[in-house]
């Protein structure tokens, strides 16, 4: 046997081995029609690398990286203008413009790699760690020196994995948490989850749902997408330039692929306000768990309908009315997110500054530009 493993990066999922998605069964975000929407359809600033981990001939590991060149970048948001976001964004454009992620800086959660059963953890990681380093290798060699390596994202339990020396010079870090929603067993319909809610709650719901009076949801298809492409993109792109931060921006093209690639597995829903589409939200079926995706929506009419937690609980009713048992709705408005029941997961990551002094001193900068965010955590139920 052989004392270490293997590994082959391609450039197109045209050349990935057959049974690939043998290993990304349990993810639908490593797999091949996955993988081939972000091909299709990446953000101009990223370029995606696949990698496959061999033990002799055996396919036991596969992996995503990905490269994000943020000088193509006109905009990291606008939402925040302040002194301590353009001291970050002069940061990230001069000395961390180039980074390399093994993992996908689109998604929350472990979407980084998969591994057989029989695969021994340690030597996939090392041979991870080698791929990326061939990939800064490339990258240089076409002048584009990478200036950030990071590993995303991992709970408590998975970031242990990486505790080899490999990685010792890596600065371990936390930002805001994954926020997941969990369906009880005894939730049949939408109600059961209204009668679980404490007296406050059920009045927000109702509230809320009075406020969308006059609101029509749909379920848009493939055809409809392709016809409302261009207003579409610009729900989005509002929603996106307004974050605090961005490193990447959607391909206008990009839901017409995801439904293309993955039909029935990804669900556009459509907002409509006298027969005018004024938000949409996008939902991907990852086996028992629900992902939610991308959003947009017209600013005016969010404030004034409270869309967007009308979206949290259309969310909550497909979940529960489809028998799925998660809800993982990532990052960003925790708050919010939190006053219909979900809950926050700790996620990690690893980072590494190639410039020496700058990655001793990695943690101080990580604290400065990334301060911990202040949240109040609600409970909702009785």
């Amino acid at each position: 046997m052989s004392n270490s493993y293997s590994y082959s990066i391609f450039t197109s999922t045209k050349r990935l081995p057959e049974n690939w998605n043998d290993l990304a069964i349990s993810n639908i975000f490593l797999s091949k029609e996955y993988l081939q929407i972000i091909e299709k359809s990446a953000p101009e600033n990223m370029i995606c690398h696949f990698i496959g981990i061999f033990h002799d001939t055996e396919l036991i590991g596969i992996a995503l990286c990905q490269f994000l060149d943020l000088n193509k970048l006109q905009s990291f948001g606008e939402r925040d203008k302040c002194i301590k976001t353009m001291v970050r964004n002069f940061i990230f454009r001069n000395f961390s413009s180039h980074i390399l992620i093994l993992g996908n800086n689109m998604l929350t959660g472990q979407n980084a790699f998969a591994i057989s059963e029989k695969a021994e953890p340690t030597k996939i990681i090392q041979a991870l760690n080698k791929a990326t380093e061939e990939l800064k290798n490339h990258f240089k060699s076409i002048g584009k020196k990478i200036h950030l390596t990071t590993i995303k994202d991992f709970s408590t339990e998975e970031i242990v994995i990486f505790d080899i020396p490999e990685f010792k010079d890596y600065l371990k870090f936390s930002t805001q948490p994954n926020m997941t929603f969990s369906i009880r067993e005894n939730w049949k319909r939408e109600q059961d989850y209204i009668d679980a809610l404490s007296k406050k709650y059920r009045d927000q719901y109702k509230r809320t749902r009075k406020k969308a009076f006059g609101i029509e949801k749909r379920k848009m298809h493939l055809d409809e997408i392709i016809a409302n492409e261009a207003l579409i993109y610009d729900l989005y792109f509002h929603v996106a330039e307004n974050a605090s931060f961005n490193t990447f921006f959607l391909a206008k093209n990009h839901f017409r692929i995801f439904k293309e690639k993955l039909k029935d597995k990804f669900l556009f829903y459509g907002y409509f306000l006298d027969e005018k589409l004024i938000g949409f939200n996008t939902l991907i079926k990852n086996g028992t768990v629900l992902d939610t995706y991308f959003l947009g929506y017209d600013d005016s009419v969010q404030r004034e309908k409270m869309l967007y937690l009308n979206m949290l609980y259309d969310m909550v009713a497909y979940s529960i009315n489809k028998g799925f048992k998660e809800i993982v709705l990532a990052r960003t408005a925790l708050e919010i997110k939190s006053s219909v029941g979900a809950e926050p997961i700790k996620m990690y990551g690893l980072m590494q500054h190639s410039n020496f002094f700058i990655n001793k001193k990695l943690g101080y900068f990580f604290k400065y530009l990334e301060p911990e965010t202040i949240w109040k955590e609600r409970n909702p139920f009785k």
